[in-house]
C-alpha cells in the first residue's frame, strides 16, 4: 500500500508558479498634470499684468482711439440711414446713438482723428450749425407753398463724414418720378426747385445718387434698375442745373439700383426709392 502511494506521488505534476506583476501608478502630488495647468495660469497672469501696464502707459485719447478702431461700423450705419422720421428729420454723427453697447452703455459715434489732420470740435460744430441753418431755410421756403409743405416729410437731412446729405424719399403716396421712367413728377420738380435754390447759396461740390426698390423693372430688355437709378440721378442733376447751379460743382452722378436699401428687411418697400443729394464738405 505504501509503495503504491509513493509511485502515485512521483507521477503528479508540481504545482504551478504564479508570478504577480505589480505596476505602481503615480498619483496625487507625484503626477505632472498640475504643472501644465500651473504654467497656463502663470502665462495668463503675465498677459493680464502686461495689459494693465499698457493701459497705464497710454493716455485717455489713445485708449479712446483704440476703442474706436474696433467699432468702425457705427459711423457706417449712421451714414447708411436717412435721419429720423418727421419734417426734415436728421441728426449728426456726433449725437448720442441708440445702438446696443456692452453692459447697456450709451455710446456716441465719435471717430478716430488722424494726428496729421486739421480742424477739431469747432469744425464739427460749424457743420452741425450749417445743417441746422439749411433745415430752417428750406422749411421756411416750403412753408410758403402749401403744395410743397405737404412734401416736407419726404425731405430728410443728415450730417455724414462726407458732408450734408439730403434724401428725397418716396412712399406709398408720393413718387419723385413717373412709374418706370426718369421723368420727374410735377410735385418733385417743384420740390427740387426749392432744394436747388437752397444749394445755390451754399458752397461745396455736389454728388447725386439714385436708388430703386427691388421690384423688377418692366421696361425694355435693354434697361433695368441700374440704368433707371442712374438715369434718375442724371435727371435730378439737370433739374438742379435749371435752377442756376453751375455744372462744375457736380462731382459724381451714379445709380446703385437696389443695393443700398433704406428699409433693409423690406427691399420692395417704396421708401427704398430715393434720390440722395450730397453737399460735400
Amino acid at each position: 500500500m505504501a509503495a503504491a502511494k509513493s509511485a502515485k506521488g512521483k507521477a503528479e505534476l508540481p504545482p504551478p508558479i504564479i508570478v504577480k506583476k505589480i505596476t505602481v501608478v503615480a498619483g496625487g502630488h507625484h503626477g505632472g498634470a498640475w504643472k501644465v495647468a500651473y504654467a497656463d495660469f502663470v502665462t495668463a497672469m503675465m498677459a493680464f499684468f502686461l495689459l494693465l501696464w499698457l493701459l497705464g502707459a497710454t493716455t485717455e485719447k489713445q485708449r479712446k482711439g483704440i476703442a474706436d478702431y474696433f467699432t468702425p461700423t457705427l459711423v457706417k450705419l449712421k451714414e447708411g440711414s436717412a435721419g429720423s422720421n418727421g419734417v426734415l428729420g436728421g441728426s449728426s454723427i456726433t449725437d448720442v446713438d441708440n445702438y446696443p453697447n456692452r453692459a447697456g452703455q450709451t455710446g456716441t459715434k465719435a471717430m478716430t482723428i488722424p494726428r496729421d489732420t486739421t480742424g477739431g470740435p469747432k469744425e464739427g460744430a460749424d457743420t452741425a450749425k450749417r445743417m441746422n441753418t439749411m433745415q430752417q431755410r428750406l422749411q421756411s421756403k416750403l412753408a410758403g407753398n402749401p403744395r410743397l409743405m405737404r412734401l416736407a416729410k419726404q425731405v430728410r437731412m443728415i450730417d455724414t463724414a462726407e458732408g450734408i446729405r439730403i434724401d428725397l424719399v418716396d412712399d406709398a403716396d408720393f413718387s419723385m418720378f413717373q412709374l418706370g421712367t426718369t421723368v420727374l413728377t410735377p410735385q418733385a420738380a417743384e420740390l427740387l426747385g426749392a432744394i436747388g435754390d437752397l444749394l445755390q447759396a451754399e458752397a461745396g461740390g455736389i454728388s447725386i445718387r439714385g436708388h430703386t426698390d427691388s421690384l423688377p423693372w418692366n421696361g425694355s430688355a435693354e434697361a433695368n434698375n441700374w440704368s433707371l437709378s442712374a438715369g434718375r440721378a442724371e435727371a435730378t442733376r439737370q433739374a438742379l442745373m435749371s435752377r442756376g447751379i453751375a455744372e462744375s460743382r457736380f462731382r459724381k452722378i451714379e445709380g446703385v439700383s437696389d443695393r443700398e436699401p433704406l428699409v433693409r428687411d423690406k427691399p420692395g418697400d417704396p421708401r427704398n426709392r430715393r434720390i440722395s443729394i450730397l453737399l460735400m464738405r
